[in-house]
């Protein structure tokens, strides 16, 4: 059994609350355990991972959060500066699983957030936990 952590961007906690359920779903599924830990924003979330990974006390990560498109250029920063954290840090051979939703309105956000909809959160833990299957195959 693996142990995997969420972090989460609570901005939007109604939004966070789906992705999360269905993360933790699909973890449990998996038969493998989880804790999450909670950061104020997207920004953060990377170096959540980094910070807790530099530990080894987990073996993958799930990364959630939503980034709403507002009228000023800062969603261009969080989402792609989110989004190179991350990616830095799989190409380093963290096993994660990005499930930051990136989207034009809170519409957009509760269709791919919902566990009976596209559940995104659910499709973040599964390629965290891809992965973590890699990484023990040719690790």
């Amino acid at each position: 059994m693996s142990r995997v952590l969420i972090v989460e961007a609570r901005f939007y906690e109604h939004l966070n609350d789906l992705l999360l359920a269905g993360a933790r779903r699909a973890i449990e599924a998996a038969g493998h355990s989880h804790e999450t830990v909670t950061v104020p924003g997207a920004l953060e979330v990377p170096g959540a991972v980094a910070l807790t990974a530099e530990t080894g006390r987990y073996d993958a990560f799930v990364a959630l959060g939503v980034v709403i498109r507002g009228e000023t250029y800062h969603f261009e920063i969080v989402a792609g500066e989110s989004a190179r954290g991350l990616m830095a840090l799989s190409m380093d051979g963290v096993a994660l699983g990005n499930g930051i939703l990136t989207v034009e309105n809170e519409a957009q956000a509760l269709e791919r957030a919902d566990p009976a909809r596209k559940n995104k959160g659910g499709e973040a833990a599964a390629a965290a936990l891809t992965m973590l299957a890699l990484k023990e195959r040719w690790g």
